[in-house]
């Protein structure tokens, strides 16, 4: 049962709130330009930037508060279903109760992904690509300059990428054999599982610190570019100077959000290989 059988299902139910998502992500990549129409037209004494700043804002509130409402029931019946129907047939083929609840638990997380995480992937995803157009088009130094920070990160986790799988597979492992170890009540056991479980666990917060720690840098190499590059002496364009710094730091909260969507969808592979491949489930 992969996260890509389960989306392609249900995708009747999740177009509504990914179309609100898309909205919603497009309406706050207008915000930073908007704000400095608003600084440029204050200081010219005209308010019509000022009026679409708070149109956006109110648009922003609306369409956020739908998606919120709507997202809650939608996700809360897909795991039901799902749910229900793995407890199912893991009871067909005799699987063992601490097998069950330990993939129920593992199903959770891909319903959880698909309910918080996807609709912040995708405005990640939308964020960073329109901050480049947009950037592209303010400054043409600071987008290269973007798109060198880009290209670090994903060397970055091309070159971890095989690892952290690896490293989620053991994690996972240990994690299937909580309830029995519970259940046999010896306690020595139990605190070997639970030490080998936070091993597998500081592993992974290891390899993730260390990808935090390049990506970081090549964040603040280009927070220290940006400025120096679109703020020219004397000129009267404050309101775009800002703008274009305000996209940049977008950009960066953008690209500083990806590795936490990588890294949930590299554990959210190694789940869907280990939910396919249980007995009962299709393997897709």
């Amino acid at each position: 049962m992969r996260l890509g059988q389960i989306a392609r299902r249900f995708r009747g139910r999740m177009s509504a709130t990914i179309g609100l998502v898309v909205v919603e992500s497009v309406i706050d990549l207008l915000f930073p330009l908007a704000i400095g129409l608003a600084i440029n037209g204050l200081l010219a004494d005209e308010i019509d930037g000022l009026i679409m700043l708070g149109g956006l804002g109110v648009a922003a509130l609306v369409i956020g508060s739908i998606r919120r409402f709507v997202d809650t029931r939608i996700y809360a019946g897909i795991y039901e279903t799902v749910a229900a129907e793995l407890v199912a047939r893991e009871h067909r083929h005799g699987v063992a109760t601490s097998a069950i609840s330990a993939r129920t638990g593992l199903l959770r997380e891909l319903v959880e992904f698909l309910e918080n995480s996807m609709p912040e992937s995708i405005a990640a995803i939308i964020g960073t690509v329109g901050v480049l157009v947009v950037i592209a088009g303010l400054d043409l130094g600071v987008f290269v300059a973007c798109l060198l920070l880009v290209g670090l990160m994903a060397a970055t986790y091309a070159l971890t990428g095989r690892r952290n799988l690896a490293l989620n597979r053991g994690y996972n492992d240990e994690l299937e054999r909580q309830v029995s170890v519970i259940g046999r009540r010896d306690a020595a056991k139990i605190g070997r599982h639970f030490r080998d479980l936070m091993r597998w666990n500081r592993r992974l917060s290891d390899l993730e610190t260390w990808n935090f720690v390049v990506i970081w840098l090549g964040v603040i190499a280009l927070l220290l570019y940006a400025p120096i590059r679109v703020i020219e002496p004397g000129s009267t364009e404050y309101g775009y100077a800002f703008a274009a710094i305000l996209y940049v730091f977008q950009f960066v909260e953008a690209v500083v959000a990806l590795p936490l969507y990588v890294q949930q969808l590299i554990r959210l592979r190694e789940i869907s290989d280990r939910l396919s491949a249980a007995p009962g489930l299709p393997v897709g």
